[in-house]
């Protein structure tokens, strides 16, 4: 199968572009380094030390394994990129991470604000065109996130629920309450997607992610050279991510506020599960399958103290510390989401309790020279100034 991987230079899209070339897949991989330009704005970086550029890492990937990914440099906003890509490949399935990914930046000022969306938002109307135009029986696996449901009173379905109103009744997308600019751009592009597939008859799969955890998969660990990044700082980095960096470090785990802000979690190598099996099982022309993209729930404070424990076990004390919470989000709240689509298709979850200390703590061990503590803790409020 011909695989366009959007975002292919991500903490994401790498791994999964070694794994479908790996299943003998014709992989092709565009990406414009958003992410490592957000970085160097920053003056941030990832923990792992990753190669400069795609065209270095499929050249590791090939002299490891043999094997060929394509690679386009270019943004996918600009419609002359995303033309030529599908014209010229023509994918059979296209798995679209290549957004900016972070609440925290979109929540920065009104330019990063309006950046997220822009990009985002275009880049996907780019590629719902570019499907329509070249390659229109291609099934677009895109990733969205458990974000953009918010935190609702009621327990969150998979995608549609059953409104009844007045005597009548109706199947309808799940109410979206999004909790930062970078969330509603997701909302957004459900929002196209969905009318795509509706109006124009276009096939997908919005894989409604949870948060993602973890450094290493098959591909990865076959050379040095075909490591992920791995972001750990206030802005690309999630709370567990960031929590076993502190543990490491020796900081206190800065946990927002109260703690009580629950989501779900999957491990990396559950993600790419995910999308494997979202690729394989297509959905049918004119259809916008969305599947809740997790394994776990937890609350902050409950994954605070599963890395003090495994720190326990790997041999250091962890402190932890609630600090003043940054963001504007419920910190109390109900939380119960439906997660069945994707084991029903044969997912096998990799638990957090059975795999932390070994999927996390020892690769962090070795790059702990590279941890910036100054870039741990918060350093931007979502609330507006005086």
């Amino acid at each position: 199968m011909r695989v366009l991987i959007l975002g292919g230079d991500g903490y994401l899209g790498w791994p999964t572009a070694m794994q479908f070339s790996n299943r003998g897949h014709d992989v092709h991989v565009v990406d414009n380094y958003l992410r490592r330009k957000a970085h160097e704005e920053a003056g941030t970086g990832s923990l792992t030390p990753v190669l400069p550029g795609l065209p270095e890492r499929v050249a590791a990937w090939k002299d490891v394994t043999g094997k060929e990914i394509g690679v386009t440099e270019g943004d996918l906003c600009e419609w002359s990129v995303t033309e030529l890509v599908f014209g010229e490949f023509r994918p059979e399935a296209v798995i679209h991470y290549g957004e900016m990914p972070s609440a925290p930046y979109s929540m920065k000022s009104r330019e990063h604000a309006v950046f997220t969306q822009t990009n985002n938002v275009v880049n996907t109307l780019n590629v719902i065109f570019a499907i329509e135009q070249f390659v229109p029986d291609c099934h677009l696996v895109k990733l969205g996130t458990m974000g953009e449901y918010g935190t609702p009173n009621i327990d969150i379905e998979e995608g549609y629920i059953e409104i009844e109103h007045n005597g009548r009744s109706d199947l309808l997308p799940m109410p979206k309450l999004p909790g930062s600019f970078y969330h509603l751009s997701k909302v957004h592009d459900s929002h196209n997607i969905h009318f795509a597939c509706r109006v124009r008859g276009m096939r997908a799969t919005d894989l409604n992610q949870g948060v993602v955890y973890g450094i290493e998969t098959e591909e990865t660990t076959l050379d040095p050279r075909l490591v992920t990044r791995f972001d750990y700082d206030d802005v690309f980095g999630t709370a567990l991510n960031r929590f076993c960096v502190q543990a490491v470090a020796g900081h206190p785990l800065t946990v927002y506020g109260s703690g009580g802000q629950t989501r779900g979690y999957l491990n990396i190598v559950d993600t790419l599960q995910c999308v494997e099996l979202a690729v394989m099982n297509p959905a049918e022309r004119g259809e916008m399958r969305v599947y809740n993209q997790f394994t776990e729930q937890f609350s902050v404070t409950e994954l605070a103290e599963l890395v003090q424990k495994a720190g326990a076990e790997y041999g250091i004390g962890v402190e932890v510390r609630s600090i003043p919470n940054p963001r504007v989000e419920m910190e109390d709240h109900y939380y119960n989401a439906q997660h069945s689509k994707l084991l029903d298709l044969g997912l096998r979850p990799h638990l957090l309790s059975e795999t932390l200390v070994e999927s996390m703590f020892g690769v962090i061990e070795k790059n702990k020279e590279h941890i910036d503590r100054e870039h741990i803790l918060p350093r931007d409020s979502w609330r507006p100034s005086a």
